[in-house]
């Protein structure tokens, strides 16, 4: 029997860091809405979607760095976010947001929860592990920093793979009679970014059972001073390789895992000058994508999705084991 889905990828366009918050929220629900006309369950949202992607730049003053920073636990009511998540709630659709969060010690880090509009609460949460770039910025006035490393810590939640309830008609529970693999809720993942480039993430959620990974992002298209030793690229080129090794480690991942993937990115020009590449798109767990992107604004991905095509995958490998 199906086990239907039906999935989005919010997408943004650039946010600078002269956009008001207010604005930011008021396209987040824009988009919600549109997501759920074509009738999505659960919305996945960029990294840092309240802001710009701040770490690029050097900011000295701690008022100014914590106007950037949400508290996590309370991101469901505080004034900044709470119109998104009652929009989630009146609509029933369950919304996934990365953020910058600000716990009780003060400490920074890199976040996505995920909100269960039925249950109107934050079911689960996920700090970014693998922290690219440097902690002081480059000597090169002109490069283009990546400072995660100087104002997040890596995450310390590892990878906990959750059911998602509500979703879809009749799942079993626990503790239910029905003891099927793959009869029950959807079991779903989240990684940050950069996470996605590294094997571990997936493998720790594939030996869960994962059905759908989740991934927000902000990539950069063209950051020379980061690359090391690569070969120089042109602006152009190095979009085209960046958008390549996206789409390239979510389908690998996906097939490696048998699982669908969400990918969900900030694009277009931020602050004028720093380029996300976009390439949104959501992954099969042949590892094919069945939706994608079109350009590189505001814009929702949905596809309908099967979760029993996640079944071939995982029982064929533990049969042979």
């Amino acid at each position: 029997m199906p086990r239907t889905l039906k999935v989005a990828a919010a997408q943004l366009g650039p946010n600078h860091l002269t956009t008001p918050r207010e604005e930011i929220i008021s396209r987040m629900i824009k988009l919600l809405q549109s997501a759920s006309n074509l009738g999505a369950q659960t919305v996945l949202f960029p990294e840092t979607a309240l802001t710009n992607f701040f770490p690029r730049y050097l900011i000295a003053s701690q008022t100014e760095l914590d106007a950037f920073f949400e508290h996590g636990d309370s991101l469901p009511t505080s004034p900044n976010t709470k119109p998104l998540f009652d929009e989630a709630q009146k609509l029933g659709v369950d919304i996934s947001v990365g953020f910058a969060e600000r716990d009780k010690d003060g400490k920074g880090w890199n976040t996505q929860i995920y909100y269960s509009a039925k249950k109107g609460e934050v079911i689960a949460k996920y700090r970014k592990v693998h922290l690219p770039g440097t902690k002081e910025p480059f000597e090169n006035p002109d490069a283009i920093n990546q400072l995660e490393k100087r104002y997040f810590e890596p995450g310390n939640l590892g990878f906990k793979a959750f059911r998602t309830p509500d979703l879809i008609p009749g799942a079993a529970k626990k503790g239910s009679e029905v003891k099927e693999h793959g009869k029950g809720d959807p079991i779903m993942g989240m990684l940050i970014c950069n996470d996605r480039r590294w094997a571990e993430g997936w493998r720790c959620y594939g030996l869960q059972g994962v059905e759908v990974v989740m991934c927000g992002y902000n990539t950069t298209g063209y950051a020379p001073d980061l690359w090391g030793a690569r070969k120089p690229m042109t602006p152009e080129e190095a979009e085209v390789d960046a958008v390549f090794h996206h789409k390239l480690v979510m389908q690998a991942n996906s097939y490696m895992n048998s699982c669908f993937s969400i990918s969900a990115a900030k694009a277009g020009l931020e602050d004028g000058k720093f380029d996300l590449i976009g390439g949104s798109c959501i992954t099969d767990p042949e590892g094919h994508i069945v939706a994608e992107a079109k350009g590189k604004g505001d814009e929702i991905v949905f596809a309908e999705i099967d979760l029993e095509e996640c079944r071939q995958g995982k029982e064929m490998v533990s049969a042979q084991a």
